[in-house]
């Protein structure tokens, strides 16, 4: 590998951390992210963790967590852990995607190494999602991993990138159950691959290296199973963990094909990626990728102009990427942080493609115009990135939005920190009321209080200092005099909560609002205008 392309990888390395800073305030958690914060919080305050077959998907988003957590000196307790450190995991695993491209070194060629490197720091799906701390990023590095290092297996048949590719095949499935999608099109692609090789290219020699040993693939298996056994069992703390990872599928494969609000169309994935336009929003497209990822397939398939790339590798990254799509299109049950899965191998393709165009093309103007159209492409897609993060990173006319939390939550979050500091601090009782769990995330974002009661129905006794209670109920908890319903917050788009104030902890809570206000405010030159203070009982959230 030239020095041309070691500092183009590291530069496409710094722009991925930049697109994907995540910025204080720049977007409240998803339901999916609170959850994760809060099973993290169980793991690093109280140093255990348990394996729940039913929900919330594997263990390593935690104990990497963990991991990064101890090594950046942060707070013992989860109330002074920030949304924005728990998103760096996920942004870490975002950038190191684009430095195992480097395990495909003797396989896309050198200008394909690195477009490819190029494209997966500037993906707005990529980005986008890298600042989710949800397993997707995670699951996606390690598929990365056992592609990479299984490649490397391929052309060296060196024992121990066996054992590493057994390893990360360990680790995505203790990340997520959908892993076993990820090595199914994995195995379809090696078969038809091979397929393809031995009775349609007879222009493509057989491999020099030595025959697949047994021994290796027995080590590497053990190496999968030792590392997903490890991450189940909790480091052997809960050894029926290593079941309940078998167990887990019953419940998932209900509900992929079950009823449920994430049920979509085959083509709910192409639509966010190719042509995505709200009605009132941008167009939105990653159409450049998929043009390139064309033209690395027709690469790898025509055997033409692969300048330093291996047809074999390319056609492997082609059938693999497609099978993985139609297996995603076909399942109803879709979320879309979920086509990151397939959309890695389109981007190593893409890479690819890129790099066909660059050899293909022969020198002068025309290489000019193909290194203006790579260029052009490349600073669309960091634009939507840009846009897709800092601009609409809650917006619904952003594809990559979904059911997200709305900026009006953080209001009342911080409207409820305010009275609880005239009431008990910490102390304070809070109790939260909504059906469905139609409350998440605000046990994140209510971490730090101590007596916390969560309904999914109206409680038998309702009445605290602090109610949060579902709009749907029409609970009227103001009716008796005893409080006040101070304001409407939106949950998600659709989802309204009430908040419900002690009357008291109102009186207080206003008269020392008034007195702050009063003293900071600037004093009026010239005649008084009407008083456009609102009602006590109306300050907005």
């Amino acid at each position: 590998m030239n020095r041309w392309v070691t500092l183009g990888l590291v530069l496409a390395a710094l722009g991925a951390v930049v697109l994907r800073w995540p910025a204080p305030g720049q977007r409240p958690m998803h339901n999916d992210e609170a959850v994760n914060g809060v099973k993290f919080g169980q793991l690093w305050e109280r140093g255990a963790y348990r394996y729940d077959p039913n929900e919330h998907h594997g263990p390593t988003l935690y104990y990497f967590t963990a991991g990064v957590s101890a090594l950046s000196g942060a707070p013992g307790v989860i109330s002074g852990i920030t949304d924005e450190r728990l998103r760096w995991v996920t942004v870490l695993f975002g950038v190191g995607l684009v430095w195992l491209v480097l395990l495909f070194r003797d396989g896309l060629g050198q200008a394909g190494l690195l477009w490819a490197g190029i494209l997966i720091a500037v993906s707005p799906a990529f980005v986008f999602y890298s600042q989710y701390y949800i397993h997707e990023m995670p699951l996606v590095f390690f598929a990365a991993g056992v592609l990479g290092c299984g490649w490397r297996y391929w052309i060296s048949r060196k024992v121990g990138w066996a054992l590493l590719c057994g390893i990360c095949l360990g680790l995505m499935a203790a990340t997520k159950e959908t892993f076993v999608l990820s090595a199914a099109a994995g195995l379809m692609a090696l078969v038809a691959n091979q397929a393809w090789s031995r009775l349609l290219d007879a222009a493509e020699r057989p491999a020099t290296v030595a025959p697949l040993s047994l021994r290796h693939l027995g080590l590497g298996a053990a190496a999968c199973l030792a590392a997903a056994g490890l991450m189940f069992s909790s480091f052997f703390a809960n050894p029926t963990g290593i079941l309940d990872a078998v167990r887990t599928y019953q419940p998932w494969l209900a509900r992929a094909g079950g009823d449920s609000p994430h049920l979509h169309p085959w083509y709910f994935y192409i639509e966010r990626l190719l042509f995505f336009k709200a009605a009132r929003g941008a167009f939105w497209t990653e159409g450049f990728i998929l043009l390139l990822a064309a033209i690395g397939a027709y690469a790898g398939f025509s055997r033409k102009g692969l300048g330093g790339a291996r047809a074999g590798l390319l056609r492997f990254l082609a059938f693999y990427s497609v099978v993985l799509a139609g297996i995603y299109a076909a399942i109803w049950y879709k979320t879309p942080w979920c086509l990151l899965n397939f959309w890695h191998g389109f981007l190593l393709l893409a890479g690819a493609g890129a790099g066909w165009m660059l050899h293909a093309v022969p020198g002068g103007w025309k290489k000019g115009v193909v290194v203006a159209v790579l260029l052009g492409g490349t600073a669309h897609l960091g634009f939507e990135s840009y846009r897709a993060v800092n601009v609409s990173g809650a917006d619904r006319s952003n594809p990559y939005v979904y059911a997200q939390t709305s900026a009006n939550l953080l209001r009342l979050v911080e409207r409820v920190d305010e009275l609880a500091g005239h009431a008990s601090g910490a102390d304070t009782l809070i109790k939260v009321m909504a059906g469905d769990g139609d409350y998440w995330p605000l046990p994140w974002y209510f971490r730090q209080y101590k007596n916390v009661g969560w309904w999914e129905r109206l409680a038998a006794d309702p009445y605290a200092p602090l109610m949060v209670v579902s709009a749907e109920m029409k609970a009227a908890l103001d009716e008796k005099g005893t409080h006040l319903m101070v304001g409407y917050s939106e949950l998600r788009p659709g989802v309204f909560l009430e908040l419900y104030v002690e009357f008291e902890l109102w009186k207080r809570y206003l008269e020392k609002r008034t007195t702050a206000d009063a003293a900071n405010a600037p004093q009026r030159v010239g005649h008084v205008g009407a008083d456009t203070s609102f009602p006590a009982n109306t300050i907005p959230l």
